[in-house]
């Protein structure tokens, strides 16, 4: 498994679009979106495809991608499956949140190249609200040093 930061913690003020990497090597990515929500919001996130790490031609996955969430984490770990999407909105509540997507490259508009993915996160206009991303990928290629995820 090849860990890949695409955001570290930043406010939500303003929105968040992550770095991008590419998925050309990976069997399957998960993708670990945690809020800290200190004043309510429902924040909504995204995942997004491109044809290479510079974002070109960035648009929204065609195909639903399956949903994990908990919606307070101080209370359980249990993850709650959602209904399979290409987004997901937290509920509009003060809590630590965690968000997984779960990527499989197929699902990519792979006839017209693309092998990319990013998330984006909704403005909450909020500074005391953060996130951070974290992609988890399972490499097709296991190697004590696996090729890169963030060139192309």
């Amino acid at each position: 498994m090849h860990p890949v930061v695409l955001s570290p913690p930043v406010t939500t003020n303003g929105g968040v679009a992550s770095d991008i990497i590419s998925l050309k090597n990976v069997l399957r990515c998960q993708v670990y979106v945690m809020l800290t929500q200190a004043v309510g919001h429902a924040t909504a996130i995204a995942l997004q495809q491109a044809t290479d790490v510079a974002g070109t031609g960035a648009k929204v996955f065609a195909k639903n991608v399956q949903i994990w969430a908990n919606e307070n984490i101080a209370t359980n770990d249990t993850m709650v499956a959602q209904t399979a999407a290409v987004n997901y909105t937290v509920t509009n509540d003060i809590a630590n949140k965690i968000v997984v997507f779960d990527v499989d490259p197929a699902l990519l508009d792979v006839a017209n190249n693309f092998d990319c993915i990013k998330v984006t996160v909704s403005d909450s206009s909020e500074a005391t609200n953060f996130v951070n991303i974290l992609a988890i990928c399972d490499m097709k290629y296991k190697a004590a040093t696996p090729p890169s995820v963030i060139i192309d």
